[in-house]
């Protein structure tokens, strides 16, 4: 497997957690850098090119709030979680805890797919119809 596949696909499970970790991140008020240095060392490095634009959008759907700071030396744009991104937040993270543990279990063999069965009841030999000699 090549290293541009391994990115690709890490990058690809990634995605869908940051809404989450932003939801959950600015609870407190934060601007976006200040951001970006929390969760990377938190171990989840964000590129800024996907953040900014995520917290746009979040903010349009009114699930973050934002108001200038304008008292120190560099104007900053602080966001901060409304009540409905909260309560997206608990929901998000709910769904998170309960795909953990499916993941959890496949990745440690505690769950196997079922296996067909040759006689299943899908099987036209597993249900002859009356008169078949089959």
């Amino acid at each position: 497997m090549t290293d541009e596949i391994t990115a690709g696909n890490l990058q690809e499970l990634r995605r869908g957690t940051v809404v989450l970790a932003c939801l959950a991140a600015l609870r407190e008020s934060s601007y976006g850098y200040a951001l970006l240095d929390f969760l990377g060392d938190l171990g989840m490095p964000v590129d800024a090119n996907t953040l900014y634009p995520l917290l746009r959008r979040l903010e349009k759907q009114e699930l973050l709030t934002s108001e200038w700071n304008t008292e120190e030396a560099r104007p900053r744009k602080f966001y901060r979680t409304t009540a409905a991104g909260t309560s997206l937040a608990q929901v998000l993270a709910d769904d998170w805890i309960r795909l953990d543990g499916v993941i959890r279990g496949l990745t440690t063999a505690q769950a196997q797919p079922r296996r067909a069965n040759p006689r299943s009841a899908n099987s036209p030999s597993a249900n002859p119809r009356k008169g078949d000699q089959s």
